[in-house]
Order: C-alpha cells, then structure tokens, then sequence
C-alpha cells in the first residue's frame, strides 16, 4: 500500500560540489521533488547550463535566482525569482538559472517536476545537476 513520505527540507542534503552545491531528491510515480542548495562560498560559479524535461514547480526558499528562458544566447528572457515566490516552468521549455544569495550566504530552492526526472539517480544517490562547466546529461 502506498504511504506518504516527509523529509526535512534541510536535512540529509548530499554534497555534488564542495562548499558550493548540496541536493536531495525524492520520487513518487508520476513527480520528483528536488531540494537544491547553493552556498555562496564556490556556488557563484556554478550556473546551470539549459535542459528540458517535464514541467516544472519551483519555489525560491532563501535567497533569490534568476531563470532564462532559452538555450544561452543574449537575448534569453530573464526571469527573476525572489525569496518565497514560485514559478511555473512549462514542459521542453530549455532554461537555465544563476544564484543571488540571501543574508544566510545560500540560495535554495525546492523543485517538483512531472513526469519524475530520471536522471537524478536513485533516491540514496548524490543527485544529477546540469552544470554549465560539467559534462553529463542535458
């Protein structure tokens, strides 16, 4: 029988980059939900490069963000996103972000995406995310 599950939104994050960016995710059948924090000590440097996947609820827990819509080019759209607002990212939109950070130095945001992306990796693993200067998945 299915159950609900709760996880601390700050609690059990998993180090991708050190001193810079800490993930955790969680899956149901049809959504994933991501919590993504960025802490300003190296995570100025660690813009997301654009992707797609399926649409997307975000929600700017601490500090502030900037989403463009489009693939890197100048005249991508700029989206700002403050402390405690949220956003609708449509399906196969390819967007990007950069992180301004709060008075606590972190940005955090939590994501909800359906269907559930895949390329996080299991629920136990340091989750997938779409660096600019990385290689890997788009």
């Amino acid at each position: 029988m299915a159950k609900c599950r709760v996880f601390g939104i700050d609690d059990g994050l998993k180090e991708v980059v050190a001193d810079g960016l800490y993930m955790k995710h969680l899956f149901g059948e049809r959504i994933s939900v991501s919590v993504v924090k960025f802490v300003e000590k190296v995570g100025h440097d660690l813009p997301a490069k654009a992707h797609v996947h399926g649409e997307e609820a975000s929600l700017q827990l601490v500090g502030e963000c900037t989403v463009f819509e489009g693939t890197g080019l100048v005249d991508d759209v700029a989206v700002p996103m403050m402390a405690r607002s949220a956003m609708i990212i449509p399906a196969q939109l390819s967007h990007y972000g950069s992180n301004r950070f709060g008075q606590q130095g972190v940005s955090m945001r939590l994501n909800v995406v359906t269907p559930p992306r895949p390329e996080f990796g299991p629920e136990d693993s340091v989750p997938y995310y779409p660096l600019k200067d990385r290689g890997g998945q788009s």
